[in-house]
């Protein structure tokens, strides 16, 4: 794999002893994008004063519904989209004031597969290192390709790749030029559990090895297990952004719940005003605040209503239901508890049933 990105010549004048580089591998401030109305349509606000910062050497994940404008600002940040208004910074290059540096600091992995399938992966990557102006003498490929597993397929054609070797190639064609920001957008879109599973793997070697990565995808738990910090965005705005973990402290929401030895037909008396949910006929669930933790008082009801547990399931909030919150328009600390009961309805039926 190419020495670490910190020391390439697109970091805007970065020593190899790192005493220059940005603490900040992107910045983004008062962004706005407005897409000129059509005919007799409206102009479109795609993105509303967005103010990012993406620190050096992080794993980002920017998270949003379709339509929210996260391809709009990858695409301003790649100079494939002139921006309406703001100011966007790419490892200390100014997009609009240096903007073949700034160019030449990122790599973008598109979702689309764009590779010509009568070329190699050497033939490929060679022919990405030239358009980016890298010298001969200064080229990567057999290296780049070994250490994303595709050094046996160099001079295979690119149409006889499977899809996984094709999502590799496309992320080494993204490194030919050694960014040290590098954008993957909905890089395991469609693809299997196995091949998304050697995707992260991937992904955490390049960012160990000092790649910025800015990850945009649907997998919600993909970014929950991947990504240090993450950025929500929704109609155009950024509505959250923090560590991983101050996310996840918004929800002060646990649930535990207790497959019983036998059937019941209702929810006993003793344990009504923990308000418990029957999930099946021996499933109890119990939603609480974590910061309550009535697990003793609960197991206690359940023990005095002469009841005799088979199995103990907890679950506690996760990215999934702070993105479902955050998107649905609930805007404060509040658990809105309709839109995670239902998001979580069908997940449940289906582990319970199991269980029973």
């Amino acid at each position: 794999m190419p020495d670490s990105p910190e020391a390439s010549e697109a970091g805007a004048g970065a020593s190899n002893d790192g005493s220059h580089l940005p603490e900040n591998a992107v910045e983004v401030k008062g962004l706005n994008k407005i897409y000129r109305a059509l005919g007799k349509g409206e102009a479109a606000h795609a993105l509303v004063d967005v103010d990012l910062s993406i620190p050096r050497g992080s794993l980002f994940g920017l998270l949003g519904p379709n339509g929210a404008g996260k391809s709009t600002l990858i695409n301003i940040l790649a100079g494939l989209v002139n921006k309406t208004s703001g100011k966007a910074i790419v490892w200390g290059c100014d997009i609009d004031e240096n903007p073949r540096q700034a160019r030449a600091a990122i790599g973008v992995v598109p979702q689309e597969l764009n590779i010509d399938p009568f070329f190699t992966p050497r033939e490929l990557l060679e022919l990405q290192a030239g358009l980016y102006g890298v010298p001969p003498r200064e080229r990567r490929t057999d290296e780049i390709l070994a250490a994303l597993g595709l050094g046996d397929k160099a001079h295979s054609y690119a149409r006889t790749l499977s899809g996984g070797m094709r999502r590799r190639l496309m992320v080494a064609k993204a490194m030919v030029h050694n960014p040290p920001v590098l954008v993957l957008d909905e890089p395991t879109a469609g693809v299997d559990i196995e091949l998304r599973l050697q995707l992260w793997a991937h992904v955490e070697e390049l960012n160990n090895r000092g790649t910025t990565v800015l990850l945009t995808t649907h997998y919600l738990e993909e970014a929950e297990e991947l990504c240090d910090r993450i950025a929500i965005i929704n109609h155009g705005k950024v509505i959250a952004y923090d560590t991983k973990r101050a996310l996840l402290r918004r929800l002060d929401s646990k649930e535990l719940t207790l497959l019983l030895s036998q059937d019941l037909p209702e929810i006993p008396e003793a344990l009504a005003r923990f308000g418990p949910e029957m999930m099946g006929g021996r499933c109890l669930r119990f939603q609480y605040r974590s910061s309550d933790s009535p697990v003793s008082e609960i197991l206690a009801a359940v023990s005095g209503a002469g009841l005799s547990v088979a199995d103990i399931f907890t679950e506690e909030a996760d990215l999934e239901d702070i993105f479902l919150q955050l998107t649905h328009g609930a805007h404060d600390d509040t658990i809105d508890a309709k839109i995670l009961r239902e998001a979580r309805i069908r997940r449940d039926r289906r582990r319970y049933a199991d269980a029973e």
